[in-house]
């Protein structure tokens, strides 16, 4: 519904459709992380979530492209580009939302954490007949329990973190390049071109760390230290390629000076860093969260979108008016200890593994 609003849009539609979006989106989520938990087992989540994320984002590479080369030189964009654009789109959703009801039910032996939750499954049995919204509030106080966990509140800082850069390289970063008057007349089409490359770093990590999964002998905290340092490269590169300015500068762009001479080569490769990091951070979460929480994940699924979801929120609302160096920084900090927050559950679990215990006992 929300992209078929943009066939003709209207600014009452629009808003509305906004709001419908934002609580489809936090049932979907939780659906798509209850479903890959199910169909996943100790050694197949990490491939699981990383094959997963390849395919989500892909979006935005083949998205990106169509537009970059469809639109390309053009500084109007006719109602008829427009509409032929969103239909495509609205008719891809739907074949998208169709394709869910062709999902197989997991055998029960392949599920996750199932010799651990036979008990769930007799109050499951029994409570059957309960209505819906029972079964929904009694859904909401285990995700409200679950938030004051010390393992869900670790993890909260990760997820933060992704918020607030999913809102940067989405939103503010594309916004930053198309405001760089010095990159000339391709200032307006390299935002489809940074999504591109966007795109290719996240495919490119979903994919890599899907695969390389199941022969990794030293958990998740590597890939996780390796999107740290991917991002923290990228932000400095951004910090000296950019001006500081550019996030609230006027329809006119901005003229200002960056400490290097502004390079359209630079920025591309950033965007690629930016995508790739989030990839690291992403694949490694929603295989953590399928891992540790196996018996029970709907709820688990539900606090990390709602986290990542409130942080992004907020970051869009800071980058109308903070300079691009601040928010650079608030990622930094966030990206720091959200990595060592990460580390600390890590490193519990695999303690607990090691001692032969149940890892999702934590």
């Amino acid at each position: 519904m929300y992209i078929a609003v943009f066939i003709q849009p209207f600014t009452w539609s629009f808003y509305t459709a906004s709001v419908f979006l934002g609580v489809a989106a936090a049932v979907l989520w939780t659906a798509q992380g209850n479903c890959l938990t199910i169909n996943s087992d100790e050694q197949t989540i990490g491939r699981n979530s990383g094959i997963f994320w390849a395919l989500l984002q892909s979006s935005l590479f083949f998205g990106n492209l169509y537009i970059y080369f469809a639109w390309q030189g053009k500084t109007q964009i006719s109602e008829s580009d427009r509409r032929t654009v969103f239909i495509a789109l609205t008719v891809i959703s739907l074949l998208g939302t169709v394709l869910f009801f062709l999902i197989r039910k997991p055998e029960s032996e392949n599920i996750l954490g199932e010799d651990e939750f036979s008990d769930d499954q007799d109050l499951e049995v029994s409570g059957s007949s309960r209505s819906n919204l029972t079964k929904a509030v009694d859904a909401f106080k285990k995700s409200l329990k679950l938030c004051v966990t010390k393992e869900m509140l670790l993890l909260s800082i990760t997820t933060a973190y992704t918020g607030l850069e999913l809102t940067f390289f989405s939103g503010v970063y594309g916004t930053c390049i198309g405001a760089v008057n010095k990159f000339g007349a391709e200032e307006k089409s390299l935002i489809g071109l940074s999504g591109i490359f966007i795109g290719i770093g996240e495919i490119l990590g979903g994919s890599l760390f899907g695969l390389l999964s199941k022969n990794n002998r030293f958990g998740r905290n590597p890939v996780v230290l390796l999107g740290t340092l991917v991002h923290f490269v990228a932000f400095y590169l951004i910090f000296l390629n950019m001006p500081g300015d550019a996030p609230i500068a006027p329809l006119e762009g901005t003229d200002s000076s960056a400490y290097i001479k502004s390079s359209k080569e630079v920025a591309i490769f950033c965007s690629f860093l930016l995508g790739l990091g989030d990839s690291c951070f992403n694949t490694q979460l929603l295989s953590m969260l399928g891992f540790l929480y196996a018996e029970d994940s709907a709820p688990a699924f539900a606090v990390f979108k709602f986290v990542q979801s409130i942080c992004a929120a907020v970051a869009f609302f800071y980058s109308n008016y903070l300079l691009l160096h601040w928010q650079l920084l608030l990622m930094v900090v966030f990206g720091f200890f959200g990595t060592v927050s990460f580390f600390a559950v890590e490193w519990e679990a695999a303690a607990i593994v090691a001692r032969g215990s149940d890892y999702r006992s934590i």
